[in-house]
């Protein structure tokens, strides 16, 4: 048999174990009086005026003992969210608006399904319900026809403050260090408010390779200081049938171009940091869609933060980079600066995000 073929079986068994594993414990801890719960993430859908309107429903279905109740732990240590117990292949009930699913859980107790719905454009809520749990209302931004403008940020580095991916500094700021003391990137939420405020309350999508363990507390995060609400997209680090870990490059790639495909009337402000990869992706994204693309935004990370990042002072992405603060490429702008103060100036530099025609310095 072929390494390969071995390799895929292996990741299969591994699959297999973890999901046995879950279920094993989730039993036991049902006749100790445990019960499931519903963990619901902020999700998102399209409006169809020819009764096509769908949502993507994200939650997670977790063992909690009967005191408690999913998201406790607010403001505690991150180590606390990964001690979980999941349930995988629990039957939910989905209603949403006048439509009701049945769907599974699967592998992690994670849900990630797209289910018809008739609900009107705005933030709306849908309603989750376990076999033997309470009711869980989810929150999903569904997208309107008329809507053209949304906004995909990163979260790492981009609107809080993280030090990824050096391994002790991520353990740290992930599993140790107080949630409450996590430190926004400074001048993001007002430059946030700023291109929220530019478009009728366009929506916010927030794209991270963080595990879906930590969404909860980024959405207090973004409560706390002052970021608009908007969905989670985030990732398992657990393997898969393809991979014995995710690939969080590719995570991103996939997800911004499942958006564009979502919302094909949309133009999309694209917002990370070059601490990592994202000048790289959302130059290809570009490059393959520059009529989807309203405008990208770069936080710089300094010298010492890209020494603490990935242990050089330069971008890792420093050849997609240009020299000058407002350049453009495809015809799409491009800002960078090292806080959100320096982007919403230059942002005054692209009167109503129009087209910059000059050619980016490659």
């Amino acid at each position: 048999m072929a390494a390969g073929s071995l390799s895929r079986q292996a990741r299969r068994v591994a699959v297999g174990l973890e999901t046995a594993v879950e279920r094993g414990f989730a039993s036991a801890l049902s006749r100790a009086g445990w019960r499931p719960q519903v963990v619901p993430f902020p999700g998102y859908g399209r409006e169809d005026a020819a009764d096509e309107g769908w949502v993507r429903v994200l939650a997670r279905v977790l063992m909690l003992p009967p005191e408690r109740r999913a998201g406790d732990h607010e403001g505690g240590r991150g180590w606390r969210r990964f001690f979980t117990v999941a349930v995988p292949e629990a039957d939910l009930e989905v209603r949403a608006g006048h439509r009701v699913h049945r769907v599974t859980s699967e592998q992690g107790g994670f849900v990630d399904v797209v289910v018809a719905a008739d609900l009107p454009s705005g933030w709306q809520e849908v309603r989750l319900t376990v076999a033997g749990g309470d009711p869980a209302v989810e929150r999903v931004r569904v997208v309107g026809s008329d809507e053209r403008l949304g906004v995909v940020s990163d979260i790492d580095d981009t609107v809080m403050v993280t030090a990824l991916p050096r391994p002790l500094l991520a353990a740290w700021n992930t599993f140790m260090r107080h949630e409450t003391k996590r430190r926004p990137v400074p001048g993001m939420a007002e430059l946030y408010k700023r291109l929220r405020s530019a478009d009728h309350d366009a929506p916010f999508f927030y794209l991270s390779t963080g595990p879906w363990n930590l969404a909860p507390a980024l959405v207090r995060f973004l409560r706390r200081h002052g970021f608009p609400i908007g969905p989670l997209l985030m990732t398992d680090w657990g393997p898969t049938p393809d991979r014995w870990f995710r690939s969080g490059r590719e995570h991103k790639r996939t997800s911004l171009r499942r958006l564009l495909r979502d919302f094909p009337g949309v133009s999309w402000v694209l917002i990370g940091d070059d601490g990592q990869h994202d000048p790289q992706i959302y130059d290809e994204l570009v490059r393959e869609a520059p009529e989807a693309v309203r405008l990208v935004a770069i936080r710089q990370l300094t010298a010492t933060e890209q020494v603490l990042t990935h242990g050089s002072p330069l971008p890792p992405d420093a050849e997609v980079l240009a020299p000058e603060p407002v350049t453009a490429a495809g015809g799409v702008p491009w800002l960078q600066a090292q806080d959100g103060f320096g982007l919403a100036q230059l942002l005054g530099a692209v009167p109503g995000t129009r087209r910059d025609r000059r050619t980016r310095s490659r």
